[in-house]
């Protein structure tokens, strides 16, 4: 399509779980949990007759966790009315508040309305997944996300993120450098990715942030003087019972 080759994996329809009775079946659903981990991008498509039902969530959830791009097509929207379009949207939003990094298109594949723009948030949440981000990038945002909404303390101490860098593609993985990182709450967890995503354009897909904690290079080592040291603290001594005398 436009000059750009796309391989499209139809897999097969995945039933609710009280319909699953029949090894057919399962072995289905094993190469469609296969085949969203192989891709690069996956569109999860939805009724919109039935909503945003339990096993479109379990997708969802196995698309996030395998890190894929994401773009969400609800089928069969036409002739719904106005009043319902108006819920399932709200329903949808309340459904999706954790993964709304995915665009959402609402097409009729019977008429072939609104399927030819899923091709663009294809291309969008694949670049933004595998685009490289620059050390210095990466940084310098952190840096101004920590100024503006600075870490919680700690036990008294404050969190310190110091310095951030690539750590794979597809999806962006971002190291955070700093010292006690383990302890990053789950909402300022949520703050850095938001600022990423807005700072970098990162649509579509999931963004992964890994934390470490800086080691102390001279921690269990003990406190050893050099002989300019105890020459010089020697020195000082003597200078000190001088002025007592």
């Amino acid at each position: 399509r436009d000059d750009k080759p796309y391989t499209v994996i139809d897999t097969a329809g995945v039933r609710r779980r009280k319909n699953i009775n029949e090894a057919v079946e399962k072995f289905s659903i094993l190469k469609t949990l296969q085949a969203i981990s192989d891709a690069h991008v996956t569109i999860l498509l939805v009724d919109a007759r039935e909503g945003l039902v339990d096993q479109d969530l379990h997708m969802l959830s196995h698309v996030v966790n395998a890190g894929r791009a994401l773009v969400i097509a609800v089928n069969k929207w036409d002739g719904l009315e106005d009043e319902y379009k108006t819920a399932f949207k709200a329903d949808l939003e309340r459904k999706l508040v954790f993964n709304d990094f995915a665009e959402v298109h609402y097409i009729s594949a019977l008429h072939g309305s609104g399927v030819g723009k899923l091709y663009k948030s294809v291309d969008i949440a694949y670049e933004a997944a595998t685009r490289e981000l620059s050390t210095n990038r990466l940084t310098t945002i952190l840096e101004q996300a920590v100024f503006n909404h600075p870490p919680p303390m700690i036990n008294g101490r404050r969190i310190k993120l110091r310095y951030a860098h690539a750590g794979g593609r597809n999806p962006p993985i971002i190291v955070i450098h700093g010292n006690q990182t383990q302890s990053v709450p789950k909402h300022y967890i949520r703050y850095l990715e938001k600022t990423y995503r807005r700072q970098l354009s990162l649509y579509g897909t999931p963004i992964k942030l890994e934390f470490r904690t800086a080691d102390n290079p001279y921690s269990g080592k003990k406190n050893t003087l050099s002989q300019r040291q105890i020459n010089k603290k020697r020195r000082m001594m003597r200078h000190v019972k001088k002025k007592k005398r």
